[in-house]
C-alpha cells in the first residue's frame, strides 16, 4: 500500500460509491483533484501543502489549516481507493527576515541587533536547545503536530534554498523576471513600484534581507546586481540561499518548484489567489487546486488578529475541551465567517459527542457526512457519553463543588455502571466542566427573584416532584416538569424553563432540566428548589 503512514481507510464499493456521490465539502475539494488528473492520470504522488510563517509560535489557525487539509487529504484517498500516493507538506517560511520582536519572548534586547535577519539566522532567544529563532519555532510546529497525530512532513524553507532545492526555479525567475515584474507592478502603489523586485538578496555584510531595487538581473550568468546597506555595489548568486523572492513570487515558485496539487489559505489571501496562479503558470508550472476557508471573529465579530490578542488560543480551548471538539468547530462550514470564542465550547463539546454516537451505526451515505469520519481520519471510536457538556455544567453550578469525585457521586447515582476507569473521556470532561464553569459561568452567575406566578409554579414542582418514585428517569421527571408549566399558564413554555435556570442556577439557559434533575438527583434538586424559594 503507498499510503501505510496514514490510518487505514474502509475502502469497499460501498464506500466508495457514497464518496463520490458525498456533498461534504472535503470531497468535494478532493473531486477536484480527481478531476485534474481525470484525463492523463496520476503522477507518482499527489501533493498537499500547508505553509507556516514562524515568526511566532503555531497557534489555532495553523491546527485548523492543517486539520481541513488532512480532511481533504482522507477524502481523496476513498475516492481513489488509496491506490495513489499522497503526501502532506508542512512548509515553514523560516528564510524570511525577522521584521519585529514579538511581544511574548524574553532578551528582546539582544534581537534587536538581529531584525532584519533570516530567522534561521537570528539566535533563539529561549534557550541554547536550538541555533536559531526559527530552528525554535520549527521545532514547537513539529511537537505541536505530533501531538495531535498528524501524517505530514516537514519541510524548511531555509534548507530548501540553501540546499539548491529550488535553484532551477529561481534561474527560471530570472528568466522570466520581466514577465513577473508585469504581474507584480499593478498590484503596487507609486512608491513601492520604484523600488520592487521579486529577488531579495541576503546582505554579505549585515546578513538581513534587503528590500532593494535590482541594478541588473543576469538570467545566464544566473546573478543579480545590487547596492548594498553600506552603498558598495554586490553581485550575487541567484542559488544556494543568497537570494530568497519576496512572499507573493515565493509562494508561486514554491508551488512550482514542488508540484504542489493542493493548498488551502484564508480569505486574507483572496485578492492574491490569480496572481499567485499567474506567476506559477509564467513558471510553466500548473497552478494547485485551492480552497478558501473563511477568517475567524470575536466575541464582538470583529476579525481575530494575533497582534490584538482578541481571540482564543489552542492553549486556551485545550483547557477547556479535547482536540476533537475543536477539530468539528473547525470541519464545519469553513467558508462561513464564525465567531471563535469562549462561549462557543459547550455546544462544540456536545455536538461533537452527538456526531460521534450516531456514525456508527449509519450506512456508508450518512457516516461519510457526518463530521466525526472526518475528523477521525475514518476511523471514530466507540465512545458513550451519557452525560453531555451543558449537563455537567449545570451539576457542578448546582452542587456548588469543583470536586471531581463529589461530581463522581451523581454521576454514579445517576449510572451506577459508569466509572471514571471505564469512561476515561468522561472523566477528562468533568475536569474540563470545572476549569470552564470557574472561569467564564461562575463569574456571571446573577440569580432573581421569582414572580408570583413562578413562585407558586416552582412551590407546586417541588412538591410533585418529592411524591415521585426516587427511580424516576429523566424523561419522567422532564413530563412532570412540562404538567406544572402548562397547568400554571405558562403559554410559552421556554419562559417557564428559562425562569428555572434563571432563579436556580443564576444563568439564562441550560440542557433539559428532566435530564438534569436525573443527574443531579430527585431529592436534590427538591432541596435546591425550595432553597432558592427561601432566599
Amino acid at each position: 500500500m503507498t499510503n501505510s503512514a496514514f490510518p487505514p481507510l474502509d475502502i469497499t464499493p460501498e464506500f466508495v460509491a457514497a464518496a463520490k456521490a458525498s456533498k461534504a465539502w472535503p470531497f468535494e475539494e478532493a473531486r477536484k483533484i480527481v478531476k485534474r488528473y481525470s484525463r492523463d492520470g496520476y503522477p507518482d504522488e499527489v501533493l498537499f501543502e500547508t505553509g507556516y510563517g514562524p515568526s511566532g509560535l503555531p497557534h489555532i489557525g495553523t491546527f485548523g489549516e492543517v486539520a481541513r487539509t488532512s480532511m481533504v487529504i482522507n477524502a481523496f484517498r476513498l475516492l481513489t481507493e488509496d491506490k495513489v500516493k499522497v503526501r502532506l507538506l508542512c512548509f515553514s517560511d523560516d528564510m524570511d527576515g525577522m521584521r519585529k520582536i514579538p511581544d511574548n519572548v524574553p532578551n528582546k534586547e539582544m534581537l534587536e541587533a538581529h531584525l532584519g535577519k533570516p530567522l534561521t539566522d537570528v539566535p533563539d532567544p529561549f534557550s541554547n536547545e536550538h541555533d536559531s529563532f526559527g530552528r525554535h519555532n520549527n521545532a514547537r510546529l513539529r511537537a505541536f503536530l505530533d501531538q495531535f497525530g498528524f501524517t505530514y512532513e516537514f519541510a524548511s524553507s531555509t534548507d530548501y534554498y540553501r540546499d539548491g532545492v529550488f535553484d532551477e526555479i529561481l534561474l527560471r525567475c530570472a528568466e522570466k523576471y520581466d514577465e513577473i515584474m508585469a504581474v507584480m507592478l499593478p498590484t503596487l502603489g507609486e512608491e513601492r513600484r520604484a523600488t520592487y523586485s521579486p529577488f531579495l538578496p541576503i546582505s554579505p555584510t549585515s546578513g538581513r534581507v534587503l528590500y532593494v531595487p535590482m541594478k541588473a538581473v543576469d538570467p545566464a550568468a544566473g546573478t543579480v546586481t545590487f547596492d548594498d546597506e553600506d552603498g558598495s555595489e554586490v553581485t550575487l548568486p541567484i542559488t544556494g540561499g543568497h537570494v530568497k523572492l519576496q512572499w507573493k513570487p515565493d509562494f508561486s515558485m514554491r508551488w512550482a518548484a514542488l508540484g504542489v496539487d493542493f493548498e488551502m489559505y484564508g480569505k486574507d489571501h483572496q485578492n492574491n489567489s490569480q496572481l499567485y496562479d499567474k506567476i506559477c503558470r509564467i513558471l510553466g508550472a500548473r497552478a494547485p487546486e485551492h480552497f478558501i476557508y473563511e477568517l475567524f471573529l470575536d466575541d464582538k465579530g470583529e476579525k481575530i488578529s494575533k497582534s490584538k490578542g482578541n481571540g482564543i488560543s489552542m492553549e486556551q480551548w485545550l483547557s477547556y475541551a479535547s482536540p476533537e471538539s475543536l477539530s468539528l468547530f473547525m470541519y464545519s462550514k469553513p467558508k462561513t465567517a464564525k465567531r471563535l470564542f469562549f462561549d462557543i465550547i459547550p455546544r462544540q463539546v456536545d455536538e461533537y459527542f452527538q456526531h460521534l454516537s450516531a456514525v456508527h451505526d449509519a450506512d456508508p451515505k450518512t457516516r461519510l457526512n457526518n463530521p466525526t469520519w472526518h475528523i477521525h481520519a475514518g476511523n471514530p471510536p466507540r465512545i458513550t457519553m451519557p452525560v453531555s457538556f451543558s449537563m455537567l455544567l449545570n451539576l457542578v453550578s448546582a452542587s456548588n463543588s469543583s470536586n471531581k469525585e463529589t461530581l463522581w457521586g451523581f454521576i454514579s447515582q445517576y449510572d451506577a455502571e459508569v466509572t471514571p476507569q471505564n469512561n476515561p473521556k468522561l472523566d477528562e470532561l468533568v475536569g474540563y466542566a470545572i476549569r470552564y464553569f470557574e472561569d467564564f459561568v461562575k463569574p456571571d452567575k446573577q440569580f432573581r427573584a421569582p414572580s408570583n406566578q413562578e413562585r407558586a409554579a416552582m412551590d407546586d414542582l417541588a412538591n410533585r416532584l418529592d411524591a415521585m418514585d426516587k427511580h424516576s428517569d429523566g424523561e419522567a421527571l422532564q413530563t412532570e416538569v412540562f404538567a406544572v408549566g402548562k397547568d400554571h399558564g405558562f403559554e410559552n413554555l421556554r419562559e417557564w424553563f428559562q425562569a428555572l435556570y434563571q432563579v436556580l442556577l443564576g444563568q439564562d439557559q441550560g440542557p433539559r432540566f428532566g435530564s438534569f434533575a436525573a443527574l443531579y438527583g430527585k431529592d436534590q434538586t427538591v432541596a435546591m428548589i425550595r432553597d432558592a424559594l427561601s432566599r
